[in-house]
């Protein structure tokens, strides 16, 4: 595939992500979508169960800040010293950091109160967009892009995908369970961080493509 292909791709993702939350963060401002909210809140707690809390806590837990900060410095030592890739700890970088202050700009923005229904666990601050769901989406989405070139097999990319997107999901839903998040909250850090990636994206591909091609011509012209 070629890389015009790629950044029209990346492109179209992130006019429709940013559209996406623009759609969600209408229907929460006109109270619209609270119906919705509370039959999935229902759905997915009718479920609860010791153990599955005990999971779902886990996974809470490495959608954490302290979690990411600790998986993104493993990250980073894995890009640098195996990979010897510099350009991506930029991007790497700019991804998770860009995507937190993002989250803390939204969510003060909108202010919205956290569901009151049944709450497994105490928690503080604003609701939307979900800060653990921008952390997922962004760790596993950015780290399924670097390492995507890395990986020959078929199987092997379709594995990376499957691993992120359940790790995506679990984390999601696991603020769904505990109660201290509405899915359209989810949804909404979904679809922000998604945008904030494919942004990251298409400017990293931009640069790497716009350096080659002035390497190629210094070269031409020593020679």
């Amino acid at each position: 595939m070629k890389l015009k292909t790629y950044l029209i791709i990346a492109f179209s993702l992130s006019v429709v992500s940013i559209i996406g939350f623009s759609l969600i963060s209408l229907l929460i401002s006109d109270q619209k979508i609270i119906h919705f909210d509370r039959i999935v809140i229902d759905a997915v707690q009718d479920m609860e169960t010791p153990f599955l809390t005990s999971v779902m806590k886990f996974f809470t837990f490495i959608g954490s800040a302290p979690f990411v900060i600790v998986l993104s410095l493993f990250l980073l030592l894995f890009l640098y010293k195996v990979l010897h890739h510099r350009l991506e700890l930029i991007l790497f970088v700019a991804a998770i950091v860009g995507s937190a202050i993002l989250n803390g700009i939204l969510k003060n923005f909108f202010q919205r109160v956290r569901p009151e229904f049944h709450r497994l666990i105490e928690i503080e601050g604003f609701s939307f967009p979900s800060g653990h769901a921008m952390n997922a989406f962004t760790v596993y989405g950015i780290i399924t892009f670097l390492l995507w070139r890395h990986i020959t097999s078929a199987l092997g990319r379709w594995a990376l995908i499957f691993v992120s997107m359940v790790m995506i999901l679990a984390i999601g839903i696991s603020r769904i369970y505990l109660g201290v998040h509405y899915p359209s909250d989810i949804m909404g850090g979904y679809f922000a961080s998604a945008f904030w990636i494919t942004t990251a994206i298409i400017f990293f591909q931009y640069y790497q493509v716009k350096r080659y091609n002035k390497r190629q011509r210094r070269e031409k012209n020593i020679t």
